[in-house]
């Protein structure tokens, strides 16, 4: 497959490729579609915090045993199901938690808990998956007034409900410990994207998300008067060296091409204008686009940070948190959710996606088995363009049933064995 233009949609340089003789699934999904935006409410209504996420794995089960169907619960919190029979044959993954902001969009079902919300989307992403799931299922069974024929479908799809992406190094490395991954050969995920309106899907061949990892400086020396800094090790002053320095010294030592990027977001010391403290902390994060610089970052920040602190005679103790490596989409994953997108909807829907400087946990998936993530849009046409991880992000509901659409064409193109 040769590179994508960047300068026209994707979906028309690129038709299907084949055609495996499937229906469009659009009916089936509307069958499921009124109880799935019940469900999204409810789970936003009730949002619950990484790893604490036991009503939502409670409502997730509950609701998938009503359609007949076995999920496994995961420990502590999320779950899985796998849908047909046979080998496991393609994977798909939402993850289900929460974000400690505070909701403001004044919704009828906006959260009940105060500081904690759904500002990510996660509550859509998991509605998509558990869409798919029920409508897969509803469509082997029989149970659908969209037919598949006499269409010979072979193996099983697992869909995975993930705990835990908000937190560091992420949940999806207990979805690998406890080996739901070890039978899945490849596996695509999605993102809500408030940038891209609803009906609209970006994707994009490699990486998609950047590495993240989170960073804490802990400075402590002789505090004193501020009338006599050269009696002290002043902290707040080496703080300021290390803020303003640091960043400066990393866009030397690593190849600009990476996008390294290390950005404070938190600096203490002190209470009195007139004292220098004996202690004081900065942190914040560090991004990169490249996973090599990534590998090697860590002791080249110990390194640069050790040397700006040292002319201050203050102790340094760097606390480098190792978050999440960037997520890098597979091609032929990739190319299975462009066919299914433009067999579901047809032409001009379709863009490239921007590599993200977020980091994503769905990386580890990816380093383990082919994947890819989609980013769905969400913006209701000539509405406002929310940002993730703010209390008043509204993403339209409509993109439950695009999401659903495309999730479930794709498992059923590759339970025929043409993806």
């Amino acid at each position: 497959m040769t590179d994508k233009p960047q300068n026209l949609a994707l979906s028309e340089q690129y038709p299907v490729r084949d055609d495996p003789g499937l229906p469009r699934i659009a009916g089936a999904v509307r069958e499921i579609l009124d109880r799935a935006v019940e469900f999204r409410r409810d789970m936003h209504q009730h949002p619950e915090l990484s790893f604490r996420e036991h009503r939502t794995t409670d409502r997730i089960i509950s609701t998938l045993q009503s359609y007949g169907l076995k999920p496994q619960r995961l420990d502590p919190t999320g779950a899985w199901v796998d849908v047909g029979s046979g080998p496991v044959v393609l994977g798909i993954r939402a993850d289900i938690d929460a974000l400690p902001v505070q909701e403001s969009t004044g919704l009828p079902y906006a959260s009940i808990h105060d500081g904690i919300a759904h500002a990510c989307g996660h509550d859509l992403h998991t509605t998509v998956a558990m869409g798919t799931a029920v409508t897969l299922h509803r469509l082997l069974a029989g149970q659908s007034e969209v037919s598949l024929g006499d269409l010979e479908l072979t193996g099983r799809v697992r869909i995975i409900f993930q705990p835990a992406e908000e937190t560091l190094p992420g949940g999806s490395l207990e979805v690998i410990r406890q080996g739901i991954l070890d039978d899945v050969p490849r596996i695509i995920a999605l993102h809500t994207d408030p940038g891209f309106d609803v009906g609209l899907i970006a994707t994009r061949i490699g990486a998609i998300t950047s590495a993240t990892d989170t960073l804490r400086v802990t400075l402590t020396g002789k505090g004193g008067h501020t009338s006599r800094p050269q009696q002290t090790q002043d902290v707040v002053f080496a703080l300021s060296q290390i803020a303003t320095q640091v960043p400066a010294i990393l866009s030397r030592r690593i190849d600009v091409r990476s996008g390294a990027q290390l950005t404070w977001g938190h600096i203490q010391a002190g209470h009195a204008p007139n004292a220098i403290p004996s202690a004081g902390q900065l942190s914040g994060t560090f991004r990169t686009l490249d996973a090599d610089s990534w590998e090697s970052a860590g002791q080249l920040l110990d390194e640069i940070i050790g040397q700006v602190a040292a002319p201050y005679g203050v102790k340094v103790e760097l606390q480098h948190v190792r978050g999440v490596p960037p997520v890098v989409n597979n091609e032929a994953e990739t190319d299975l959710i462009e066919d299914a997108t433009r067999f579901e909807f047809g032409s001009r829907t379709i863009e490239l996606a921007e590599q993200s400087m977020g980091g994503e946990d769905f990386a580890w998936m990816t380093q383990k088995i082919p994947g890819s993530m989609l980013r769905l849009g969400t913006r209701t046409p000539g509405g406002p363009t929310y940002d993730l991880h703010q209390g008043d992000y509204n993403p339209d509901e409509r993109a439950i049933g695009v999401g659903a659409q495309i999730f479930t064409q794709a498992a059923l193109r590759t339970l025929t064995g043409a993806a």
